[in-house]
């Protein structure tokens, strides 16, 4: 049985955490100054990451991942900066990620290699190592069990809201706990996946176990939701495992720990895409009667991506035929004749035939903050897929119009 709690990434045992300021962002009030974070473990523990499938790849996720193969594996804590993403710098970006990670090696008395790191914010810019290094010595100093809130937002670029998460689970053998933060508003559709997620547990865990659990998890969280179709160039996933809880985990399918990691990381993708630049309303996408998985994910991406459905969500407009023109165009197999279209509960396509005389049935429900659509492919097949997406608004434009400026 599972339950939520507090802490963040820090809930389980064997983690701290600190944000601090250390002037990459412009200087403003409050939190929103906070651009630097650090989470640390006592010592080395597994990790295993999912990166971004964007080729244009930035400076960190060229060095994390060096580190994660270099090392085997174990890691002792993650750097990430936010207010500037050192992708598309060049080599001088990538010698300043090393440097990043070096900077927290020396201040946690550990191997560069234990050492992965992040960036997000704006692309082209070249990162201040001298505004690193104080920052890494400063969180440092902070780190804390009570630090986790500071680090979610110090993680935070254009997000609404800060988003983290913890859930216990008891288990035969004992109760594990699983912590997790996430950053993410724009460039949102991770196929790992700005999108930055966090998630660590106390579980006793091998790191090629974690990174297989991890790539099951991300497969239906992470990389199952989109804001706008885009694919950062910094997209990360970390897990780390720092073994103090005494349950160990031998199986990638173990049923408890998956429980707990896709819980976490469920909830947290979910809230990347209710904080959507711009966005107004949380949509569950889902696509059933598929020939094929890989027909329902193909079909499932085609709806939640499409600026048509988007816009049609954002002005509670139940125009089923968007739907099924993007169901049509996706490349799944598909049949008109037996299609169906679902908002909410309510049936506006049903075989192949309209039913507008629910219309107006299906717009109340478009006026909520939440709720679903699913488009039946019509193929009687019984493969199926879930995305999350949002709804595209004027101030998704106005946003990015002017990010840089």
């Amino acid at each position: 049985m599972s339950r939520v709690i507090e802490g963040g990434v820090t809930a389980p045992q064997g983690f701290r955490a600190a944000g601090v300021h250390c002037g990459i962002k412009k200087p403003s009030t409050g939190s929103a100054n906070l651009d630097l974070a650090v989470i640390a473990a006592d010592g080395p523990v597994s990790a295993a990451a999912v990166f971004t499938t964007n080729r244009a790849v930035a400076a960190p996720v060229i060095i994390s991942r060096e580190h994660l193969a270099g090392s085997g594996g174990r890691v002792v804590a993650v750097v990430t900066n936010s207010g500037c993403a050192n992708a598309c710098t060049g080599a001088a970006g990538v010698q300043v990620a090393r440097e990043m990670a070096a900077a927290g090696a020396q201040a946690l008395g550990c191997e560069p290699r234990h050492v992965l790191v992040a960036s997000t914010g704006v692309i082209g810019v070249q990162l201040d190592i001298a505004k690193i290094r104080s920052g890494v010595e400063a969180a440092t100093r902070l780190l804390s069990v009570d630090g986790w809130s500071a680090a979610t937002r110090a993680i935070m670029t254009t997000d609404p809201f800060p988003k983290s998460c913890a859930i216990s689970v008891h288990t035969p053998s004992g109760a594990i706990t699983v912590g997790g933060m996430a950053k993410g508003s724009g460039m949102i559709e991770p196929r790992m996946a700005t999108m930055l997620g966090y998630l660590t547990t106390d579980v006793v865990i091998d790191p090629p176990v974690l990174s297989r659990a991890l790539k099951r998890v991300v497969d239906e969280t992470f990389n199952a939701i989109t804001v706008d179709g885009e694919c950062s160039t910094n997209d990360c996933v970390f897990a780390l495992a720092s073994g103090r809880s005494g349950v160990t985990i031998t199986r990638d399918d173990d049923p408890a720990f998956l429980d707990a990691l896709g819980g976490v990381a469920g909830h947290l993708s979910r809230e990347i895409v209710r904080g959507g630049e711009g966005a107004t309303k949380l949509v569950t996408v889902r696509v059933t009667g598929a020939a094929s998985q890989s027909d329902a994910w193909l079909a499932v991406r085609t709806i939640a991506n499409s600026p048509l459905v988007k816009t049609a969500i954002h002005g509670g407009d139940p125009n089923w035929g968007r739907l099924i023109a993007a169901a049509g165009r996706s490349g799944a197999a598909f049949d008109l004749g037996r299609a169906s279209v679902l908002i909410g509960n309510v049936p506006l396509f049903v075989e192949g035939v309209p039913h507008d005389e629910r219309a107006d049935v299906a717009a109340e429900i478009l006026r909520g903050t939440e709720f679903g659509v699913t488009v039946d492919l019509g193929t009687g097949g019984a493969h199926e897929a879930t995305m999350w997406t949002c709804d595209f608004s004027a101030e998704y434009v106005r946003i990015n119009a002017e990010y840089r400026t």
